[in-house]
């Protein structure tokens, strides 16, 4: 199956050159879904990557109750308020909303403090079995999915789901597989369920069942909360830009990983946060458009 027919890739995927008379517009809409009471700067991170990473247009669904909270971040990303329940976590009740933003989307991504309701699983639910757009699902839109096995058959367009492996586990439901099983699974599911799988870890792995690169980049200083709403943040930027999901995912690791690198080149491993990944983004894509002799 997966393990047969996969080709393993290592050239990266490069960004089209922007044109001079470009505007705002071209450069992608991306919606990020998530947020809640308790968890505003996941979202919040996920916002500022989004945009270090060249997307156009960042707008950030969240419950109505974060949403000054979220808003005080960064104030280059749209803020859209929602319904939610009385523990600040998105209501399914905020469906018909997310409808009509998605509809102007040239992205999504959900996941980043989202929490984890019914009413959460049944949103993501939704999302991915009926919005055509590509979308990203990280952390809580992980374990959402993970309870409707019999629903990721039919996604409505184009998925990229970014486990690390206890979410992994949990998404196919098997909690004994060790990393170079998962690594095998991860084709599999991949190329049975239609969707561009990013396995995180050491050596992070991108699938879609065909095809598999290894991510070289990246350090242990990287293991911090944030570190991952960074990335969905990236990958969904360079799907705005015009990258295919697979694409996207693997320019996505790797610069995500560069980053951390840089900042641990500076700050150390010990002290690297979230917002240090952010940080040095630039630097991070900066150095791509640099001769290979040129790179420190």
């Amino acid at each position: 199956m997966g393990d047969s027919t996969t080709n393993t890739l290592t050239e990266l995927p490069i960004l089209p050159v922007r044109a001079a008379d470009s505007h705002k517009g071209d450069y992608g809409k991306v919606l990020l879904v998530g947020g809640s009471r308790g968890m505003s700067g996941a979202i919040a991170l996920a916002g500022m990557a989004c945009l270090r990473s060249g997307a156009g247009l960042v707008t950030l669904a969240v419950p109505d109750v974060c949403l000054d909270v979220i808003a005080s971040f960064e104030p280059s990303y749209m803020t859209v308020p929602l319904p939610c329940d009385e523990r600040g976590r998105l209501s399914v009740v905020a469906q018909e909303q997310l409808a009509e933003l998605a509809d102007s989307a040239t992205c999504i991504a959900c996941g980043p403090g989202l929490g984890r309701s019914q009413r959460v699983t049944d949103l993501v639910a939704w999302m991915y079995e009926v919005l055509p757009q590509p979308i990203v699902f990280d952390a809580d839109a992980l374990y959402a999915l993970s309870e409707r096995h019999d629903r990721l058959d039919d996604p409505a367009g184009p998925r990229i789901l970014t486990p690390h492996l206890g979410e992994f586990k949990r998404l196919v439901g098997d909690d004994q597989i060790d990393r170079q099983q998962a690594e095998l699974f991860a084709a599999q599911f991949a190329i049975r369920r239609r969707v561009v799988v990013l396995l995180k870890g050491h050596r992070t792995v991108i699938t879609d069942g065909r095809r598999s690169a290894h991510n070289q980049t990246g350090n242990p200083g990287m293991a911090t909360g944030g570190s991952g709403d960074v990335l969905t943040g990236v990958i969904a930027a360079l799907i705005g830009q015009g990258l295919a999901p697979f694409e996207a995912a693997r320019l996505g690791a790797h610069v995500h990983g560069l980053a951390g690198d840089l900042a641990a080149a500076k700050l150390g491993m010990t002290s690297l946060i979230a917002s240090d990944i952010v940080a040095y983004l630039p630097a991070a894509f900066s150095s791509l458009d640099r001769p290979e002799h040129e790179k420190a």
